[in-house]
């Protein structure tokens, strides 16, 4: 091959892949234009890989990384299988939270709009009865977590899925490593063996191979990345600080980039009531959103933050997976997670569908080993964030303080009626403790004048 015959091959084949469409992958015009109308524009990786397979009747196993557009390479095909052949309790979409099976509705509802698609979420946390009814109206596609839906199949009279014609795993990883395995099992035994199966997971465990040998025929693997990274347009870094300090360095973060929207991950539930009453004594509109909150009280903690009307939330990692919420701008790992794998998904949360975004690790001199695995996962060496600690340490005494008042607040609320006054994330938390200075000082003034 000569000097000049090489580039127009390469060039070439960039354009062909550039051309690639919706309706080339062999989706119908009235998905496309749907797609359109959602300004889908052209199909991920995992869609341009998944899409023409699913539409050939094949099973799937599809691996990928976290906000690479998996609803859509298994939304669009099984709303063209409807298409085709209409019918109730057609498809069961299983998710491992309440958060992701709300959003796959949603999306899924978007995408068959124009189709009248009706779609079921049956989570924990929700009234069965009303779940029942909505059961009863029998809708085209449920799309559940595995311990409630199992509830139903053996409480609900008249529900079943003996005819159901697509299962999907979404996230299965996670779904198994929630130890969903016995409600799983459960799923399988009442539903077709004739059945086409997509499995989706953003990592190939043990669990998870044994899973699809025991549940997918002859399936099509679909591999969008071999390896754990993170998106390029991510700019991640480290500060490494001492534990002690990690308060002051947050709310140092916070100011500096302030007109941006954050999500901060740290461990426990508590620990997400504790720095989003901090951050609130400190003015800053922060919102927490952990797994023993109601789910209603999740949902509108998740609704404002997307809405915009809260800038930061506060979140364990009940939201580090498969939430798409556009506008974060930065996710600050305020407490490093457990398992090395959980930092691809939280950090997933920002730079998505082509956007650039930030990730920041707090990382204390407890968390050194935990930090390398990290490193050692990604296969990069994430570069220092460069901070003035004089001015970070200015701000201590004013953190100081709002970490009094975050104590005194909790204590204010302990027991269960003051964790259901935080939930609602409004200032609730700081009501409580206002209304109890007032008592404490009406109390007083009573004996001033006994005296």
């Amino acid at each position: 091959m000569s000097a000049d015959e090489a580039p127009p091959d390469k060039t070439e084949g960039r354009e062909e892949e550039a051309a690639v469409t919706f309706k080339d992958l062999g989706i119908t015009d009235v998905l496309c234009e749907t797609c359109e109308s959602l300004k889908w524009k052209v199909p991920t990786k995992i869609q341009k890989e998944a899409i023409p397979i699913a539409l050939q009747g094949r099973d799937i196993i599809g691996l990928a990384e976290t906000g690479s557009g998996k609803t859509g390479a298994f939304g669009i095909p099984i709303l063209q299988a409807l298409l085709e052949n209409p019918q109730r309790y057609f498809a069961l979409i299983l998710t491992p939270t309440r958060e992701l099976a709300f959003q796959i509705s949603e999306q899924m509802e978007a995408l068959g709009s124009t189709i009248g698609v009706k779609c079921a979420v049956i989570v924990g946390g929700m009234d069965m009865m009303a779940q029942s009814l909505m059961l009863a109206k029998k809708p085209h596609i449920i799309i559940a977590t595995p311990g409630r839906l199992v509830d139903h199949l053996e409480n609900t009279k008249g529900f079943s899925l003996r005819n159901l014609k697509i299962l999907v795993m979404d996230e299965a990883d996670r779904i198994l490593n929630m130890d969903f395995e016995e409600e799983v099992d459960k799923i399988l035994k009442v539903i077709p063996r004739e059945r086409r199966t997509f499995l989706f997971s953003a990592t190939m465990t043990k669990k998870v191979q044994k899973l699809y040998r025991a549940s997918l025929v002859d399936p099509v693997r679909v591999e969008v990345s071999t390896k754990f990274q993170t998106v390029e347009q991510l700019q991640q870094y480290y500060i490494f600080i001492p534990a002690k300090y990690k308060d002051v360095y947050l709310v140092h973060i916070l100011n500096e980039m302030a007109g941006n929207s954050f999500m901060v991950f740290v461990a426990t539930c508590n620990s997400t009531i504790r720095v989003a009453l901090l951050l609130r004594n400190l003015g800053l509109d922060a919102i927490p959103l952990h797994g023993q909150m109601t789910q209603n009280k999740r949902l509108a903690s998740l609704n404002k933050f997307k809405s915009k009307s809260r800038s930061i939330l506060i979140s364990t990692d009940v939201s580090s997976r498969g939430l798409d919420i556009p506008h974060v701008d930065v996710v600050i790992n305020f407490d490093m997670p457990m398992h090395s794998k959980d930092y691809i998904h939280r950090v997933g949360r920002t730079a998505r569908a082509g956007r650039s975004g930030k990730a920041i690790t707090l990382v204390s001199q407890y968390d050194i080993e935990l930090y390398q695995r990290i490193e050692q996962l990604i296969c990069k060496k994430l570069p220092l964030y460069q901070v003035n600690d004089d001015e970070v340490m200015c701000l201590q005494e004013r953190v100081s303080e709002a970490q009094r008042l975050a104590i005194m607040n909790m204590k204010d609320m302990g027991g269960k009626k003051g964790k259901r006054g935080l939930d609602d994330d409004e200032d609730g938390a700081m009501g409580v403790r206002r209304k109890n200075i007032g008592k404490h000082k009406a109390n007083k003034s009573k004996k001033f004048k006994k005296k």
